[in-house]
């Protein structure tokens, strides 16, 4: 077991048009070895995302939630 602090990561992402986009991206996401939790902000478009940056990088997390249709970046706030 890793002893790496999980890393807080938020994204911004476009594309939400209804709330099933929510639970989409919170199952593609939270289904990655890595990842601790993932909470979406259907409203604002904000992606919260707890994971082990060791094993799954930003980077990888916002190339997941662009192919599953929401174009993605991190956020610098």
């Amino acid at each position: 077991m890793s002893t790496t602090n999980p890393t807080h990561t938020i994204f911004r992402s476009e594309g939400f048009s209804c709330p099933s986009c929510v639970a989409k991206i919170e199952k593609q996401v939270g289904d990655l070895d890595g990842v601790f939790g993932v909470e979406v902000k259907f409203a604002s478009g904000r992606v919260e995302v707890d994971h082990n940056p060791q094993v799954v990088t930003a980077d990888s997390i916002a190339s997941i939630i662009t192919k599953a249709g929401y174009p993605t970046k991190v956020s610098a706030f």
